[in-house]
């Protein structure tokens, strides 16, 4: 696997994972190579060169000599203040991916609640950009012309973002075009890190503001939002978002990532009302 932080959905792959995990998590190559390939009588030897194939696929999966081991990560149990987050947006040429692409790619890498380094570049989306992207975003087909395509900023975004958590506003939208670009590149694949979004904790977190749309969260943190909609000014605002975010947290008492879902998923308090006189 070319990063450790791409995971493999191929069926092969998913077999071998449900299988490991009704198992208790390891088994011997023979018996994978049985069950997964319907490969009856297969000598120890074939069976470790078949399953390092599917073993190299995917950083879950681990061979000791002729043992297969399923090793994932528990990531709820990734302490806040223990981690680094990466908080990113993606401008696109639509909506929906496919058959939309990304035109723009910005990120800020957080750490010890402050903003450590940051990523961003223009992404030549290989297709026309339509007027009403253009009007709304201001690139234009001129400015991405020579731009870099996805596959030649993949290595050092995949590299930058490496096992922090991801945060984004709306983060499936944005989950969603990075994992089919990435699938483009390294077949069935996608980013196997953790993410946040921060439209569900301000949702959890600011109940009373008119929405929770970036703009309307910025302002109710007084952070300025500049060009809003393109990826850098849009990352660098939500980066500031998140690390406010993050206080309200602790102040809840989260402190891990199992402890955000958790928050997140729990019925707010509602006031009873006050009996009828």
């Amino acid at each position: 696997m070319a990063h450790s932080n791409l995971i493999s959905e191929s069926l092969l792959v998913m077999e071998t994972i449900d299988y490991l995990v009704s198992v208790g998590g390891t088994a011997p190559a023979v018996r994978l190579v049985e069950h997964v390939m319907n490969i009856s009588n297969a000598s120890e030897s074939m069976a470790r060169l078949l399953m390092s194939d599917v073993v190299n696929r995917d950083p879950r999966l681990s061979m000791e000599e002729s043992e297969i081991e399923l090793v994932e990560r528990d990531y709820d149990a990734i302490g806040l203040d223990e981690t680094s987050f990466v908080v990113f947006d993606l401008e696109t040429t639509g909506a929906k991916a496919p058959p939309c692409r990304i035109t723009e790619i910005g990120a800020y890498r957080i750490a010890n609640g402050e903003i450590k380094d940051e990523f961003s570049s223009l992404v030549n989306p290989e297709t026309p950009i339509p007027t009403f992207i253009t009007e709304l975003t201001g690139i234009s087909d001129e400015m991405v012309a020579d731009a870099p395509r996805f596959g030649e900023v993949s290595d050092e975004f995949l590299q930058f973002i490496g096992d922090s958590v991801l945060v984004a506003h709306n983060a499936p939208f944005d989950l969603g075009f990075l994992n089919h670009e990435v699938g483009r590149l390294f077949d069935d694949c996608r980013v196997a890190n953790p993410a946040l979004c921060t439209v569900q904790l301000s949702r959890r977190l600011l109940p009373d503001i008119e929405n929770h749309k970036l703009k309307t969260v910025a302002g109710h943190y007084s952070i300025d939002l500049v060009n809003h909609h393109r990826a850098s000014d849009d990352a660098r605002a939500t980066a500031h978002i998140f690390i406010k975010l993050l206080e309200m947290l602790r102040t809840e008492g989260v402190s891990d990532l199992g402890g955000v879902k958790k928050f997140i998923q729990r019925k707010p308090y509602v006031r009873p009302r006050k009996a009828a006189a």
